[in-house]
């Protein structure tokens, strides 16, 4: 550490000082001050410090939200720890292989996700410490996470640098393991500044905390309204006309969106008669439909961008209105350029990959060095993805490149590859070509033509069933067909564009 650096917890630090006493978040019927954030940061960090955990060491957490998640945050931000949250809808066996990735010393799970973890802490020896987030009574082999909160003087902090890890956020399973992509402090703490610029957060804003936490978009939301001095009013899982009553009286000004978020959010509003006059800001992604609709129901503003978890969040964002298609112009800590397959420069107009430099960046993905070393080569983050520039320098979203392709059913990630992975795992199934279609309600739903003899041997049911039972069910097929023999390509390879111009988007 030196005088040029400032980490979370230094957030935390400068929040307790200068907002004390204001809410900096609310759960139900509790709230927490800014001091009162630092207090519990600060006395889980003693137990943990107790425990013998050392910085670099990671915490691994699938859990729903909850006031503990944000300690557990805050706390590893103190002691140098790497907090390596995991997304609760994957499976058992989805999980584990995070776990094999992250190698964590502990892990910290709640109620809601101990029917896929419950029997580990007798199996997997090689984690040390198992604890239970929230209030339930902890399960055989788990102890309460409530029971390492020490009254006695923390230690003193860790030796901890802005350049440090942080966090590790998942990203989609390219490879079928999760990548994780490290985001250090001043990542997070650069992009909340980021955030609070664009959007203009100030003490006054209050967040719906209702994305979950393992997500970039919470996280990164979180410690920007912290970072502004706002308030977070949390919520376990979305619902939305519980969002409703929250945002009227809590005077939430600001809502993250994926669908179908926001569209169930006008519903739920529309029912219960409330016109959400506190809300200013949704940002996010959505349907050109359903942003029009929130422009007219309300005076919130819809804002959209491009970026990743691997960018920590956004690296241009804009008002929907101010250039409707465009994803905004690059932000002020960020150069964007779109090269072609050699990194030179396309002309303006022209797609090519997006690649980007800046303090946002991530270090790199957790524990694989050379797909680090392949996606920050020559000095930029390649992301995988294709843009174009107009000529005022607004970034327009084309696609993603062919050996990356998402596809993005309700803000998830799901890599084709993955999910076709596991189709051919199915007795007689030669190949399997997965990809996105567009969807009302989840904004992108997952297609896959099967190749199969006979081509009848299988029911669409059969294959999102069996695809659900292995991986989690966000990445089961809403839409199956099925052929005796896929189009290839000349070396042998299934050709995508061919089998989506034939089969197409339908059901």
């Amino acid at each position: 550490m030196d005088a040029r650096d400032f980490t979370v917890y230094d957030l935390l630090l400068r929040g307790a000082s200068l907002h004390r006493d204001a809410p900096a978040l609310i759960q139900g019927a509790q709230q927490w001050s800014f001091r009162q954030l630092l207090e519990r940061a600060d006395r889980l960090a003693a137990g943990l410090a107790g425990l013998g955990l050392a910085k670099g060491d990671r915490v691994c957490i699938l859990a729903q939200n909850d006031v503990g998640y944000v300690d557990l945050y805050g706390a590893c931000a103190r002691q140098g720890l790497i907090a390596y949250p995991i997304n609760w809808r994957l499976t058992a066996q989805e999980v584990e292989r995070v776990l094999e990735r992250a190698a964590p010393v502990m892990m910290v799970a709640d109620a809601s996700t101990l029917p896929v973890v419950g029997e580990w802490p007798r199996t997997k020896r090689a984690i040390a410490h198992w604890y239970q987030l929230g209030q339930a009574p902890p399960a055989p082999g788990f102890t309460a996470l409530s029971s390492l909160y020490r009254d006695s003087a923390p230690p003193p902090a860790a030796d901890v640098a802005g350049d440090d890890p942080f966090a590790v956020i998942s990203t989609a399973a390219v490879d079928v393991i999760p990548r994780g992509a490290v985001l250090t402090h001043a990542n997070v703490v650069t992009a909340s500044l980021v955030l609070i610029q664009s959007l203009g957060f100030t003490a006054v804003d209050r967040y719906l905390l209702a994305l979950p936490l393992f997500h970039i978009t919470a996280l990164g939301n979180l410690v920007a309204h912290l970072h502004a001095g706002g308030a977070s009013v949390l919520v376990a899982r979305y619902d939305a006309e519980e969002a409703v009553r929250l945002i009227d009286a809590h005077r939430i000004t600001h809502v993250s969106d994926f669908p179908p978020v926001l569209v169930n959010l006008l519903d739920a509003a529309q029912k219960l008669a409330s016109k959400l006059p506190s809300l200013k800001h949704v940002s996010g992604l959505d349907a050109p439909p359903t942003i029009q609709r929130l422009h007219d129901e309300t005076q919130a503003q819809f804002w959209t961008g491009f970026g990743q978890s691997e960018t920590t969040g956004f690296v241009s964002i804009q008002r929907v209105r101010d250039r409707p298609g465009a994803a905004g112009r690059p932000l002020p800590v960020c150069r964007v350029r779109l090269v072609d397959e050699y990194d030179r420069d396309v002309p303006t107009g022209t797609p090519g990959e997006i690649v980007v430099r800046g303090p946002v960046v991530f270090q790199g993905y957790f524990g694989q060095p050379d797909v680090t070393g392949y996606t920050l080569r020559n000095g930029w983050h390649h992301t995988g993805d294709v843009g174009r520039f107009d000529d005022e320098g607004w970034l327009y979203y084309v696609r993603r490149k062919p050996e990356k392709e998402l596809i993005k059913p309700g803000g998830e990630n799901v890599y084709p590859a993955e999910v076709e992975s596991v189709i051919v795992q199915m007795d007689g199934v030669a190949a399997a070509c997965v990809y996105g279609i567009p969807d009302v309600k989840w904004g992108e739903a997952i297609k896959a033509v099967v190749e199969v003899r006979p081509a009848d041997r299988y029911t669409a049911q059969q294959v999102i069933d069996f695809v659900g039972s292995k991986i989690a069910r966000f990445k089961r097929p809403h839409a199956v067909a099925f052929t005796d023999a896929l189009p290839r390509t000349a070396d042998g390879a299934v050709d995508r564009e061919a089998v989506k111009t034939r089969w197409g988007a339908g059901v």
